[in-house]
């Protein structure tokens, strides 16, 4: 369980912090919810403290495993689908881990694929939201702005 100030990342949502921690009825039912600030969007979501782990919610990494999500964004991309369809559906898939080297594998491949053959509307969109999960937990790992989390994104496809 997590507790107010924790620093973590919801996948899909990006990487935020538990400002509290409340109980809410909804139809009847009392339940706990999270109250995550997400600086992506300058969101709030609530996410239920018994659904968190299913939900995929965990920890942002440590300060020292920067240097390998840095590291996946300068590899060569993984080769991908050629039907663009199926290839968006595989890189929702992989964003929808939450697992931020899977996340930075996204960023990279659409962004190298993108420098040969512009991508569709959808993956440009996929790309954006891609970059921004990654920014978002640098910021929070590395003590970084989101905009120096955007640069160093940027700096090291």
């Amino acid at each position: 369980m997590f507790e107010i100030g924790s620093k973590i990342v919801y996948p899909m949502h990006g990487a935020g912090i538990i400002t509290n921690i409340e109980d809410r009825e909804i139809l009847g039912e009392t339940r706990r919810y999270y109250c995550v600030s997400l600086p992506c969007g300058r969101m709030t979501a609530s996410v239920p403290v018994d659904k968190a782990e299913g939900l995929g919610i965990r920890d942002v990494i440590d300060s020292s495993e920067i240097g390998d999500v840095l590291a996946v964004l300068e590899q060569p991309p993984e080769p991908m689908q050629s039907n663009w369809n199926r290839r968006y559906r595989d890189n929702i898939e992989r964003l929808q881990t939450g697992d931020i080297r899977i996340v930075a594998s996204v960023v990279r491949d659409l962004a190298k694929t993108d420098k040969v053959k512009p991508l569709s509307t959808g993956e440009k969109k996929l790309l954006g939201t891609a970059k921004q999960i990654v920014a978002s937990e640098l910021v929070y790992a590395g003590g970084f702005t989101m905009e120096e989390a955007e640069m160093l994104v940027e700096s090291h496809i």
